[in-house]
Formats: structure tokens, sequence, C-alpha cells
């Protein structure tokens, strides 16, 4: 019996053996998972066939499944604001090829960007044609803030141009206590293409002015000075500014052409432009934004979405122009009594400081500032720029050069200019 059950056991073990044996010399090879058998592999580096002619695909084998990623070639001539960029030179190249291949491939930033661009770009557009600049400066809002109106850097920049408390008051934005028209997209975007402009009169020159609107004027007219040239390209600047120029660059290259690049945004889905009542408010205390918005009928949210100067809870004593969704303007008016009488949510803030107004009256000497036989005259103090003394005086840049004799933009400390 047992004899019989180890002779039967032997058997089938000889039986499977030979089924392996069988089995291991088959000449089966099994597509890999998520292709066919009969599909060819395509070659190593082949035209993307959706009609990009400027994506080149690149095979990368990875467990036998080839994976294609496509290279697109950053483009060999770039103007910014109609001044070529010297592409032609290696190391400019290589600057610019870092930001535009980090910009193309960053596929969910390049859709926001769009999306967004539909909101803010026609009004852009069109502030940029009644002032008779370049087309490019709307680049410039998009590497400021990304078209984000509450943006907000921890140096102190703020709003979709990202003006520091210092600049923005020299431009006319109001900062006082929680209110703050940095964050205002109309009222910015009008003081950036004015400081823009200012800085193009004193560089002669949009790509220097651009840099300056990054570091500051000074930086850059020192940076002219040590390196003794004029081109941007070749100014040894803070790393960040460096990079600032050649990302817009990049900004423009892939979003004045997305679809060469792939980007392919279905109409429709762009974010809409705001369809806004203006609104004058005034307020002889502070009220809080949620009875100003249950006036209006609308939400505590979509009020500071549409308000964003508004950087608290209530809205400071004062006269404000607010705006609201179109359509809801008139009977917020009739309301307007009952927000006037509400209570504050919050504790009242502090009396607001007054004012800064600009008159065009001539401002009153103080201490590095004494009259001259021409009129006025200032002593530079650490820190100052011809630009920005011209602004503190309002006075041109080109009248204070001719009256004292000046060739460039370089002033000392100590030196004493005559103020037209």
């Amino acid at each position: 019996m047992k004899k019989n059950i180890h002779t039967g056991i032997y058997g089938m073990a000889l039986v499977g053996l030979a089924l392996f044996v069988s089995c291991s010399s088959c000449a089966t090879n099994w597509p890999p998972t998520g292709s066919s058998s009969t599909a060819s592999t395509p070659s190593s580096t082949a035209k993307v066939a959706t009609g990009l002619e400027s994506a080149v695909v690149t095979s990368v084998e990875t467990e036998g499944s080839p994976f294609p990623v496509p290279y697109y070639p950053p483009p060999d001539k770039m103007e910014l604001c109609g001044e070529p960029a010297p592409l032609h030179v290696q190391e400019v190249l290589e600057r610019f090829d870092r930001e535009f291949t980090i910009i193309v491939y960053n596929h969910a930033q390049v859709y926001l960007w769009l999306k967004r661009m539909e909101r803010y770009f026609p009004s852009i557009e069109e502030r940029l044609r009644a002032l008779n600049l370049p087309d490019d400066l709307k680049y410039v809002a998009i590497a400021e803030s990304d078209l984000l109106p509450n943006a907000a850097s921890p140096k102190g920049a703020a709003g979709p141009w990202q003006f520091i408390p210092s600049t923005g008051s020299r431009y006319g934005l109001d900062q006082q206590g929680s209110f703050d028209q940095r964050f205002d997209f109309e009222k910015a975007t009008d003081s950036a293409f004015r400081y823009l402009s200012d800085l193009n009169k004193l560089f002669k020159n949009w790509t220097l002015a651009i840099a300056a609107y990054n570091c500051g004027e000074k930086r850059v007219q020192d940076a002219i000075g040590t390196h003794g040239t004029p081109d941007y390209y070749q100014l040894k600047l803070p790393l960040e500014t460096e990079r600032y120029v050649m990302r817009i660059l990049a900004i423009k290259a892939v979003l004045r052409n997305p679809g060469r690049y792939g980007y392919n945004l279905p109409k429709g889905m762009g974010y809409p432009q705001f369809r806004v009542d203006r609104v004058n408010l005034t307020l002889g205390r502070p009220a809080s934004i949620q009875s100003v918005a249950s006036a209006a009928g609308i939400s505590f949210r979509e009020f500071k979405r549409l308000n964003p100067t508004f950087r608290s809870d209530q809205i400071p004593a004062g006269t404000y122009e607010i705006k609201l969704p179109e359509g809801t303007g008139s009977s917020f008016q009739q309301k307007v009594d009952t927000v006037k009488s509400a209570p504050a949510s919050v504790e009242p803030a502090p009396p607001p400081e007054p004012k800064t107004k600009l008159s065009s009256a001539a401002p009153t000497p103080v201490k590095g500032q004494s009259k001259s036989s021409s009129g006025r005259a200032y002593t530079v103090k650490k820190g100052d720029t011809l630009l920005g003394i011209a602004q503190k005086f309002k006075a041109s840049v080109d009248k204070i050069r001719q009256l004292n004799h000046l060739k460039g933009n370089n002033i000392t400390v100590g030196q004493t200019l005559k103020i037209p």
C-alpha cells in the first residue's frame, strides 16, 4: 500500500517537471501593462502628433514601457518692450532658459494665469493703450503677484503690483490704519504705470526701468556706475533682480502663444471680469463690514473680495468709494442710513492719521532744505535718488539735471541741488 502511494507521488512529480520545462521554452512575449501587443515602439526622438511643431518627444524607458517627455526649446529671439534680449550670448541664453523651463512645465500655474488674465488683462491693456505705454508691461503684474490682489510679501510689499509702503505713498496710494489702497487693483495699476514711466524717463531704457522696479533705482544706478555700462544684461545685480527680467521674458514667451506649448484653456473656463456698481459711502464713525455687506444684500466674503482695500473687519470713519455687485448700488443707497447708525462689531480703531494730501504748492523748507537764488535747494541725504527727490518736489528729473549741470543720475551725500 505504502509502496503504491510513493510510486504515484513520484509519477506526478515527473509529469509536473515535464510541464514546467515545456512552458519555460515558450516564446510568448506579454505586452506591458496599458499597451497593446501590436503597438509599435516610438523612436527616441519624434515630433508630437498634436501639431505642436516646437515640441519634441523623447522616450524614456521605464520597465519596458516608453514614457514620452515633450521637450520645448526656448525661443531664439525675444524682446521686452521693444528692446531685444541678447539671447545669442550663451550666458544670457542660459539664464533665460532656466526661467523658461521652470515656467513652461509648471502646468497648474500657467493655467491659473490664463484664467486670471481673462479677468484682469482687459483693463490693464486698456490703460496701457490710453497711456501709450508698451503692452509688455502687463507681464510685470504676473511676475509680481500672479495676478492676486491680496498678495503680500514678508518684506512689506503688498497688492497686485507689490508696492512697498514708501513707494506706494509716493505714488498716491493711501495707507492709513486698516485702509490700504495698494490692494486696489485699478489704483495700484495706475500708480505702477506712473512709477514705471518715471523709471523709464530716468534710465531711457525699459529693461533697466523694470529691473529698478524690482530692486530700486539706486541699486541699478550704483551697478551702472560700478560696471561702467548701462546694459542690463551685463550688470551684476541682486540675484532676484537678475532672474526677475528673465522671468518676465519667459512669462511673455509662454502666455503670448500658450497653444505652442500644449496649453488650451477652453472657452468660458477663464475667470469673468467683475461687474460692479460704485457707491460713495461716508461714515462719521467706524462701521462693521458685516453691516455694510448686509445692507447691500451680499456676504462678508463677497464684500471683501470686491473691496480688498479694507484689511480688517470694519471700515474706518471717512468717505470711501466702495464696489458692490452690479445692480445692487441703488438699493444700497436707500439703506445707507442703517449702515451709518449700526454699531461696529469690533472695538473702534484709533483715529486715522491725517491724510497726506499732494499739493501744487512748494513744500515748507525743513532740515536739509533751504532757499536759493534759483528758488529752492536740497541737500542730498543717504538713500536719496534723483528720481525720489524729483518726486518729493514735483519736479522733473531732466530739469534738475539741467539746473545742476548733471550729466547722469549720480548724486552724492551732502551735495546741494538746486530745485526748479
